[in-house]
């Protein structure tokens, strides 16, 4: 920390370690796996520089060096860190030499761009779907899409299960059975769902942009270290949607 004996909240520390994000750490604390100098810690406690924290038994620190990564997720790979049911985990697969946490979520059956962190600032930021990130997406389905399809799915789409209508959006056809879509919302399985709602089944569903950084050419379970102008551009997003 910048200043030896300035507390924060515990879940801001674990987040700033790289871990997860926030909220994602208050469940670590609320299954009792964290601890401070070898107690079980509390929800809203508050650690410094001077106090030892440990997930799970191992000691956690912040990380001076921030990375962030551009990676490809194949279909099959599940965005958990842990998870004994899963045949590989993001983690497992990227195999990265530090550890890094991903800022936002692909299913198991989606594939394409992910961004992973070791900034926890970075991981809060993204993780607020209100503030409206654009992410692109290549989508192909298992019948020729109409003109009503491509219309009535950019104008919002009221999703029966989750009693909640989509935010408009950015939907272009590129082929007789796929379409490009831009949303700025992060709803649980949105497309899908979006799809399902006017009878399409999505066959292939491929992340290709977030905010202003793009797929590219990379391999699956590959990724490249986000540097230079490109990642000043990304921050530079986040400032300018309020957040620090």
């Amino acid at each position: 920390m910048n200043e030896d004996s300035k507390a924060i909240r515990l879940n801001k520390y674990i987040a700033m370690c790289g871990i997860c994000s926030r909220r994602d750490a208050d469940k670590l604390i609320q299954d009792n796996r964290v601890t401070i100098n070898g107690k079980i810690a509390e929800n809203g406690a508050k650690v410094t520089d001077k106090d030892e924290v440990c997930l799970d038994g191992k000691v956690i620190r912040m990380n001076d060096e921030k990375v962030v990564l551009a990676y490809n997720k194949p279909v099959g790979v599940v965005c958990t860190e842990k998870d004994e049911h899963a045949e590989k985990t993001i983690i497992d697969d990227i195999k990265y030499e530090k550890r890094v946490t991903y800022a936002g979520r692909l299913d198991k059956d989606s594939e394409g761009l992910m961004i992973l962190t070791n900034d926890g600032d970075l991981i809060q930021a993204m993780m607020k779907s209100a503030n409206g990130h654009e992410k692109e997406y290549v989508v192909e389905v298992d019948k020729e899409i109409s003109d009503a399809f491509v219309k009535d799915m950019a104008k919002g789409v009221y999703l029966k299960d989750l009693d909640q209508t989509t935010k408009t959006c950015v939907v272009r056809k590129n082929g007789k059975k796929s379409f490009n879509i831009i949303l700025s919302q992060g709803l649980n399985r949105q497309i899908r769902r979006m799809c399902e709602a006017f009878g399409y089944k999505v066959t292939k569903l491929k992340r290709i942009r977030i905010l202003n950084i793009e797929l590219g050419n990379l391999d699956y379970s590959e990724y490249r270290i986000i540097r230079g102008q490109e990642l000043k551009e990304l921050y530079k997003v986040l400032d300018n949607r309020g957040i620090s």
